[in-house]
């Protein structure tokens, strides 16, 4: 029976996303699809699955999985301080970000919701409707940062000042209570330890830290489809954390999730994340949240009168206790934003189960009072993703175009500087040639200076851009001009160098600074030699409407995704895959990674569209 009921939840965790896919279910994330499976298919409705042994085992390491991941998710760089990494122009364009940056936003915001659950958890306790006040502050507390990341990505926010301070709000909403349920555990529960003891969980996570810190510069060299040896490590932190935190008396959870904090700040590369993503969201996972749901037995519950009455209500402190983050997003962000990340970070789900779970381990809760707590979690599920997804629309400083300045004006730089204006960028020109302001003013925005002295540039903020183009023909100055926005912060810069003296080394040093440079000969011996060797060479460059792009591919969305099944597949032609500096000719059956260049060919039109979806970082 128990391998009946075990296939049965197998067979449900595959054809869910099939059914949501085929039915277009987007509005619900997949967790809140399983647990309403699960207890349909347990004993609620059609009572074809009962709970076992076997199956309890499976959902706890699920749980354990999960916490892992949910820690591997945490982005620690989030919590430096962005402002010596910003370049001068995002410094000068942001808005408001010196005064309201991400982390600063997020730890107002997460006061708040603190705040507000200390008291709704006490306004419960007075009324008498539920006791536990320590409790109930914990749950009114938690955000599911995995579904709140699963919403982000889709909107692909995760790299926009929005979707940072939300996901950052998020891990708060998960990294406290943890540790708040740690603590409630050690001082109420029976068996647990003296709370000096959890300092050895801390401990033994920075030992292993440091002693697998050299681990992924290596691994490379000796790992073997065989080995696997990022996954074995991966299983190892999380069997020693947990074993560490049972022995002090702490959570399993809290052991898995530190043992993902540890994992992340080794840096695995994104390759063993999806490894560890495939895992544990192909099977483990999946099991936990079906059981979860088949656990939930809605014909006692639901014949309980107080039980009626807390659902309604813990639902609206599960919302209330995130309302405070409201204005503290409006300090920055539009009004429909702050209300559609204010609904968003209600979801609550993921912590909810595993403080119920070690609840009703301690017998601190009745089955009464834990299934209206997790029936509430699901509504908010269902609910705030709903809110997020109606109200949320674009913020002003993400649709900013790319700026491009060009040093020089002249025939090599002025029709490329009209032709980029018709895209995505806000292109400038600059000149110190009046003859050449006379020329080229009237065709594309040319500013004529009297020098073009470093220290006059920046006076007229002409470093501060994303892209600078040096295409004077001195190579000296450019040369010098170079080296000066390299120093000021700007992160890309493209010079023209046409000093053909071997002895000069001064372009060798350029490279070595990260600047990108080229010259009028190089170019012309590599487009000759291209059309002997590929003669529609020529019929490309001569089409007005296609052209050739190159991307970094940094959304995770188009990531892990063969060419053939992408969806602009039959708008582009990629010619080119660069992977770990090696160049791959690329085939529909060619799986495209994190980080992978790609060199494609298309409309002028749409290429720039697929540009921007690609390299959107998410």
């Amino acid at each position: 029976m128990d391998q009946v009921s075990l296939v049965i939840i197998l067979l449900a965790a595959l054809l869910i996303p099939l059914i949501m896919a085929k039915f277009k279910i987007n509005s619900l994330p997949t967790a809140v699809m399983e647990i309403i499976v699960g207890i349909v298919i347990g004993p609620s409705v059609f009572n074809f699955v009962n709970t076992s042994d076997l199956i309890s085992q499976l959902s706890t390491i699920g749980v354990i999985v999960l916490l892992f991941l949910s820690g591997l998710e945490i982005d620690f760089s989030l919590f430096k301080k962005r402002r010596t990494a910003l370049t001068p122009l995002e410094q000068k364009n942001a808005v408001n970000t010196p005064k309201y940056s991400p982390v600063r936003l997020s730890v107002y915001a997460y006061s708040t919701i603190i705040v507000l659950s200390l008291l709704l958890a006490a306004a419960f306790k007075v009324s008498g409707l539920f006791s536990d006040f320590w409790l109930a502050a914990i749950l009114f507390g938690t955000i599911s940062l995995g579904i709140v990341i699963a919403a982000l990505k889709e909107q692909e926010l995760l790299s926009k000042a929005f979707g940072q301070t939300i996901l950052l709000i998020s891990v708060f909403g998960e990294l406290v209570p943890m540790m708040r349920l740690t603590l409630y555990a050690s001082v109420y529960g029976s068996n647990s330890q003296s709370l000096w003891l959890l300092l050895l969980i801390l401990a033994v996570a920075a030992l292993l830290l440091l002693r697998f810190k050299p681990f992924f510069r290596f691994y490379q060299n000796i790992n073997k489809s065989t080995t696997q040896l990022d996954i074995r490590l991966a299983f190892f932190l999380i069997v020693t954390m947990v074993t560490v935190a049972e022995s002090v008396g702490a959570e399993n959870i809290l052991g898995a999730f530190v043992a993902g904090i540890v994992l992340k700040l080794l840096n695995p590369s994104e390759t063993t994340r999806e490894r560890l993503d495939a895992i544990g969201y192909g099977f483990f996972i999946p099991i936990f949240f079906i059981t979860t749901g088949v656990d939930l037995n809605l014909r006692t519950l639901l014949t309980s009168g107080k039980t009626l009455l807390l659902i309604p209500l813990f639902f609206l402190a599960y919302m209330v206790a995130k309302i405070g983050g409201y204005w503290v997003l409006k300090l920055r962000f539009k009004q429909a934003n702050a209300l559609a990340g204010t609904a968003l970070t209600a979801t609550t789900m993921t912590m909810v189960l595993a403080v119920l779970r070690v609840a009703k381990s301690m017998k601190t809760i009745t089955s009464d009072q834990s299934g209206a707590f997790l029936l509430a979690a699901l509504l908010t599920c269902v609910i705030s993703p709903l809110i997020f997804n109606k109200f949320y629309s674009a913020e002003k400083e993400d649709l900013v175009k790319t700026a491009v300045h060009f040093i020089g004006a002249n025939l090599s730089t002025v029709p490329v500087a009209q032709q980029l204006r018709k895209g995505w960028y806000d292109v400038s020109m600059y000149t110190n040639h009046p003859e050449n302001y006379q020329t080229y003013h009237a065709q594309v925005p040319v500013t004529l200076m009297e020098n073009f002295t470093a220290q006059d540039l920046q006076d007229h903020g002409v470093f501060d851009t994303d892209i600078l183009v040096l295409g004077h023909i001195d190579a000296e100055r450019n040369y010098e001009l170079a080296k000066a926005a390299k120093a000021y912060g700007v992160r890309r810069i493209i010079v023209r160098f046409e000093d053909r003296n071997v002895l000069n080394e001064h372009e060798d040093e350029l490279r070595e600074l990260g600047v990108e440079v080229y010259n009028t000969p190089e170019a012309n011996i590599t487009l000759l030699r291209a059309l002997i060797e590929s003669p529609s060479t020529l019929l490309l460059l001569n089409d007005t409407e296609n052209s050739i792009y190159e991307v970094r591919v940094l959304n995770h969305l188009y990531t892990d995704v063969q060419i053939k099944n992408l969806q602009f597949a039959q708008d582009i032609t990629i010619s080119q895959v660069i992977r770990n500096r090696k160049l791959i000719a690329p085939n529909g059956n060619t799986t495209i990674m994190y980080g992978d260049r790609l060199i494609f060919t298309g409309n002028k039109q749409t290429a720039a569209q697929i540009r921007q979806a690609l390299a959107t970082a998410n």
